[in-house]
């Protein structure tokens, strides 16, 4: 069983963010340089740690510990998606939006929404973990979690929270998330 190892310092949330259409751009060479950019841009104005992550083609899980009794993740994730859309412009090419999102001004590389959890106790924390490393496998892109390449699984296996050969055989994610991902 892994020991997850985090300090307690603010807040810790988990977050699914989606593109629009569930277009498959973010894992390209050129939306990995803009959103690592445009992450760090946005943490020197507003801090937050990235405690775990996973990069996927269509969408992203990740959890954030922000500083004590700071609890402004939309700001956050607004300065992301602002500042990884200006980044991409032009090079992704437009996708057809429709005049309801163009009468609000909502663009056509994120979903407009976000999904959120408070993170309540080291249980839900190691179960965010594991979801969060076992996603590549669930979705079928690959074997197992230490064959994607986009993911904090590599750093958790360098600070001893997971064994290298973890999630290795027949893999199976739950479906939500509330269950440890087992082996088969």
């Amino acid at each position: 069983m892994p020991k997850y190892r985090r300090s307690r310092i603010g807040s810790t949330y988990f977050f699914t963010v989606v593109t629009y259409r569930r277009r498959p751009i973010l894992c390209l060479d050129a939306s990995r340089v803009a959103l690592r950019q445009a992450i760090a841009d946005t943490r020197r104005s507003h801090p937050f740690a990235i405690v775990a992550w996973v990069l996927l083609p269509d969408h992203l899980h990740c959890i954030w510990e922000l500083p004590e009794g700071d609890s402004g993740y939309s700001v956050r994730w607004a300065m992301i998606k602002k500042g990884f859309t200006q980044r991409v412009k032009g090079l992704l090419g437009a996708e057809k939006t429709t005049a309801s999102r163009r009468k609000h001004r909502e663009g056509d590389v994120w979903q407009q929404r976000f999904w959120e959890h408070t993170v309540r106790d080291e249980q839900d924390f190691a179960s965010y973990c594991d979801y969060i490393h076992c996603n590549p496998a669930k979705h079928g892109l690959v074997a197992a979690p230490r064959d994607w390449p986009y993911s904090t699984f590599h750093r958790f296996v360098a600070e001893g929270v997971y064994a290298g050969d973890w999630g290795v055989t027949k893999i199976r994610c739950p479906e939500g998330v509330g269950q440890r991902c087992r082996l088969g």
